[in-house]
């Protein structure tokens, strides 16, 4: 039984739809640390000591989601949690829209507002050039980016969302939800199934997903590689 996609996203991703992005050799992979904090390996307990210190270098922390390699005693493999992985199977039914909610495509001239959005709700995972990785909207209120929504991880079949995040100022008016329906919606258009992974600590934003169509896939392990002493 051949494996599924999902079970190995960020390998996966790196040797398709971001293969050009992609530093490593065909038993490990991650992107540029500029870019994004994410390591993959083709296999599980793949020997890849030999290439890791160019990889990862000290001081530097990569994540992985799943399939992880053997390690020697050199570097801390550590097991942060398990995430809930879900998918959308179905387009989602699209609430009315009104111009005070109106998404915009994000680009270069909104990156300042992104990074200063993400910095406050979504740390650790936004790098200065993630948006290099796919498409990214955002709903505008009075100048202020209220709230956001991107593109990350994916294959031909399968674009994974990101970076759903609001700003504090402006919780409680369905702006993520907006983002959701339409990323998820659009990228069904497009003939890819929408999935995302989650915390199990944050049942707000689980609940969120479900109510529009999001459901479990499965639970996928998500760990943190560095050199010791780091």
């Amino acid at each position: 039984m051949s494996e599924h996609p999902l079970d190995n996203p960020i390998w996966r991703s790196l040797r398709s739809r971001h293969r050009t992005l992609a530093v490593g050799d065909t038993r490990i992979a991650r992107y540029p640390a500029q870019i994004a904090p994410f390591l993959g390996v083709a296999e599980a307990g793949e020997e890849i000591d030999d290439l890791l210190p160019t990889l990862l270098p000290p001081g530097d922390t990569a994540l992985l989601l799943g399939r992880t390699p053997a390690v020697s005693a050199r570097w801390e493999l550590r097991h942060i949690t398990d995430l809930a992985q879900m998918i959308c199977p179905e387009p989602i039914d699209v609430p009315p829209q009104d111009d005070a909610t109106r998404i915009v495509e994000l680009d270069a001239s909104h990156r300042d507002d992104v990074l200063a959005l993400t910095a406050l709700v979504y740390p650790h995972y936004f790098r200065p050039r993630t948006m290099d990785l796919g498409r990214y909207f955002g709903i505008y209120h009075d100048g202020r980016l209220a709230a956001m929504a991107g593109e990350r991880m994916g294959t031909d079949d399968y674009t994974e969302l990101s970076a759903i995040c609001t700003h504090p100022d402006f919780l409680g008016r369905g702006h993520a939800r907006r983002l959701l329906i339409y990323l998820s919606n659009d990228n069904h258009a497009r003939g890819r199934m929408p999935f995302l992974h989650v915390s199990h600590e944050n049942p707000r934003a689980i609940g969120l997903y479900e109510r529009n169509g999001y459901r479990l896939r499965r639970d996928i392990a998500f760990w943190s590689l560095r050199q010791r002493g780091d």
